[in-house]
């Protein structure tokens, strides 16, 4: 899907994903002291409105103009101070020259070769001691689990992204799939997320 794609799909009122925070996201960075964050695709910016309520100065990049509109009404309508940047994933360290302490992938769910150009971009927004946090559906959530894309084209390991993280130079500190409750219309059901946390090089 292009920009022009998730616009149509963000044109409705209502919120294509929660207004609450990534569970995963709120129990890695409730235990970070707050500080600069990106999260880059951040879609209508639950995350980082979040983010931004737990103190950390945050900026959301999302290359859909319609839900960046919808996320900054929705900062506004919060009394949330947010930066809001326009922008591709794969290419946003051509437009942002700060470093932050937290850099975070929530749900970019793409093929391969651009989740590296991404992650690879991510990585150079990462200041020295900071982190940087992948949270994705992951590839065994076909087999079982609920939600998200259903092309394994779009879907991701834990070993591989711990692989292109470590090529890009980063320590991993976490990495691995995790489990999510879902409520569905036929009770609650279980989604296979993968979840990776790697920090930069200097605080080997």
């Amino acid at each position: 899907m292009d920009a022009s794609d998730w616009d149509q799909r963000y044109s409705s009122t209502d919120l294509v994903w929660s207004a609450e925070p990534n569970q995963f996201v709120e129990q890695i960075c409730s235990a970070l002291k707050p500080g600069t964050a990106i999260d880059i695709a951040c879609g209508e910016g639950r995350n980082t409105i979040w983010l931004a309520t737990q103190g950390w100065k945050a900026t959301g990049v999302e290359f859909s103009a319609v839900a960046l509109d919808k996320a900054r009404r929705i900062a506004e309508h919060n009394g949330v101070d947010v930066d809001w940047i326009l922008g591709d994933a794969r290419t946003v360290d051509r437009i942002v020259d700060q470093r932050f302490d937290l850099v975070l992938f929530c749900y970019l769910q793409v093929p391969d070769s651009d989740l590296v150009e991404a992650l690879r971009a991510g990585a150079q927004l990462l200041g020295e001691t900071g982190r940087l946090v992948v949270v994705a559906h992951a590839l065994a959530n076909l087999e079982g689990g609920v939600g998200g894309p259903q092309d394994p084209a779009v879907l991701s390991t834990p070993e591989r992204v711990t692989e292109i993280l470590t090529d890009l130079g980063l320590v991993i500190e976490r990495g691995g799939e995790a489990q999510r409750t879902v409520q569905t219309d036929d009770g609650e059901r279980t989604a296979t997320d993968l979840v990776v946390i790697a920090g930069a090089q200097h605080q080997r």
